[in-house]
């Protein structure tokens, strides 16, 4: 009997889980939105510096600080504040001749000194202006320039908002087609982006000076979203 009573047991226990596993999961419709908001740049960030060489590591250092502070200083007289310049690497190489010679070893022929500025503009129709003193001034190293904008975080809010428009409106295409009625939003995750777009005007900022495309910046939210599918 005690046999019996288990089975009967277990028996039991599966009928009355049953039911709850067979239980039917609600359906849903999962749809991404994009959202991008184009704006002008109103900042320009330009990676610059000086290289100096000399025979000895003392000369090379004194010509790059020369140089150097030669750049700072128009940097100054052209209206870019202390915040917005920083030293972003200084270093002091040997340079190396590697001629052949009798004896196979490579000898120090002299130093480098490499002394890199990163420098914000802020005023944009000065910044082919700038690039072309900066040169005059010394500065014989360009690591390159990318614009950006002080209103990113605005931009950035704009764009979120295009994105769940854009993702609503398929999910209601989605319903509508299918026959069957929008549900609660069940979740939603985001990505973004920052890209600049395609330079889409060239202006020389003075007859003389560097001519600067700026083109346009991309802000970009990418959002998913997954809907129930209302009974």
């Amino acid at each position: 009997m005690r046999k019996f009573s288990i089975t009967v047991a277990i028996l039991a226990s599966l009928l009355v889980a049953q039911p709850s596993l067979a239980q039917p999961t609600a359906g849903q419709i999962n749809v991404s939105g994009q959202g991008e908001i184009a704006a002008v740049p109103d900042v320009a960030t330009i990676s610059l510096g000086v290289n100096t060489e000399a025979r000895n590591a003392a000369e090379a250092l004194k010509a790059n600080n020369k140089a150097t502070a030669a750049v700072l200083a128009l940097l100054v007289d052209q209206g870019i504040a202390a915040k917005d310049m920083q030293t972003s690497n200084l270093s002091l190489n040997p340079v190396w001749d590697r001629r052949k010679s009798n004896d196979s070893r490579p000898k120090i022929a002299g130093y480098q000194v490499n002394n890199t500025v990163s420098v914000r503009v802020r005023d944009l129709p000065k910044l082919g202006e700038i690039l072309d003193q900066v040169v005059s001034a010394g500065a014989n190293v360009f690591h390159g320039l990318q614009f950006g904008t002080t209103q990113t975080a605005d931009l950035r809010n704009q764009a979120r908002k295009a994105a769940v428009r854009d993702a609503r409106a398929k999910a209601e295409l989605y319903a509508d087609a299918a026959g069957v009625k929008l549900g609660r939003l069940i979740s939603l995750s985001e990505s973004s982006g920052h890209s600049p777009r395609p330079m889409m005007r060239m202006e020389a900022m003075a007859a003389d000076s560097v001519p600067i495309a700026t083109g346009e910046i991309g802000i970009n939210i990418n959002v998913n979203m997954v809907y129930e599918i209302a009974d």
